[in-house]
């Protein structure tokens, strides 16, 4: 199996990612003491702030970002562009995401935005790859 291919999977784990750093640390903790709230999640984690509140936002964005880059996987590999082009933007993609994760959780917007125009312009760079390549 192509490695733009276990890219994908991996792009498609990095929400749930996102979510279990939202969550870490509140499991020991009834949710009537603020502890996670498995019966209402949705609700728990609005309620939620600064890293929490971040991580969150950052597994929302994951998801986002996946329809576009797992197009674009799909097109290149069914109009047969080079292997190698399509393996490297791929995993270029899912370290910019991993990165991405890191700074939203750590608060650093500008640098968030720069690594996630970055990530945009791998996937519309693989997404029009069989035209240059």
């Amino acid at each position: 199996m192509a490695l733009s291919y276990w890219c994908v999977l991996l792009a498609c784990m990095l929400p749930i990612v996102a979510a279990g750093v939202a969550k870490w640390g509140t499991f020991s903790r009834p949710a009537r003491e603020g502890g996670y709230d498995n019966e209402d999640p949705r609700a728990w984690l609005a309620l939620q702030s600064g890293r929490r509140a971040r991580a969150n936002a950052a597994q929302a964005n994951s998801f986002e970002a996946l329809p576009l880059f797992i197009a674009a996987v799909l097109t290149a590999q069914q109009l047969q562009v080079q292997q190698a082009l399509i393996d490297g933007l791929s995993v270029a993609f899912v370290l910019l995401r991993v990165v991405y994760l890191v700074l939203y959780v750590t608060n650093r917007a500008t640098a968030r935005t720069l690594v996630w125009s970055a990530g945009m312009a791998v996937s519309i760079a693989l997404m029009v790859s069989p035209v240059w390549a």
